[in-house]
């Protein structure tokens, strides 16, 4: 579907409500994430961290994050059939996962490996993406990405994929428990559901 399709009014409409409820969750995020570092407790105990030796890879948890936000930003521009649904269901992501990072105050897992001061590195904490624990960013931004793109076979093994390296990723790292990733698609899944239910004319666009 072109541009030239889908440019109508309602469609400007709905894609200015998707910015602003993206921008708003952004915000929500920025301040959860905050008051997350500011309360958080002792680690517990992980059977996979425990058990897990330290890698750093955060070439690819870091680089690795912000390609795949750069290129879904592309992929979004070419199929513009999926932006609306697509910016909404991520700002009911992010907006639900800035509940539960505010609500679980963990502390962080002894030999995290953390970003240095590089330019990416720099732009990955500038955005927050490290902020929180439960549930996993990486995992379920791109098993939403899957979801959103399920009909198409390519692009939806494409972000299965990279949903399973960024959550051996995050392990290995020890940036993330167990837990965190084991739920992230469980809890993706109930939202992009909610996201269908409560945007029914922007998931109709994309089916």
């Amino acid at each position: 579907m072109s541009y030239k399709a889908i440019f109508t009014r309602e469609w400007v409409r709905s894609f200015l409500v998707a910015l602003v409820l993206l921008g708003l969750a952004v915000v929500f995020q920025f301040y959860a994430s905050i008051y997350s570092a500011r309360v958080s407790s002792n680690f517990v105990n992980d059977i996979l961290l425990d058990n897990l030796p330290v890698v750093n890879l955060n070439f690819v948890i870091i680089e690795g994050a912000l390609a795949a936000i750069a290129g879904s930003i592309v992929l979004l521009l070419v199929k513009p059939k999926y932006i609306v649904f697509a910016l909404k269901a991520a700002a009911i992501f992010i907006a639900t996962r800035a509940v539960f990072v505010a609500a679980t105050h963990v502390g962080i897992y002894p030999g995290q490996i953390n970003p240095s001061t590089g330019f990416f590195d720099r732009i990955y904490t500038g955005l927050g993406l490290e902020a929180g624990f439960f549930f996993s960013g990486h995992v379920g931004l791109t098993f939403l990405m899957a979801l959103i793109f399920w009909d198409e076979r390519l692009w939806r093994y494409l972000y299965i994929a990279l949903a399973l390296v960024f959550g051996v990723s995050v392990l290995l790292a020890h940036i993330h428990y167990t837990i965190d990733v084991l739920a992230a698609p469980y809890m993706t899944y109930a939202i992009f559901k909610i996201s269908e239910y409560f945007f029914k004319e922007d998931y109709k666009v994309i089916t």
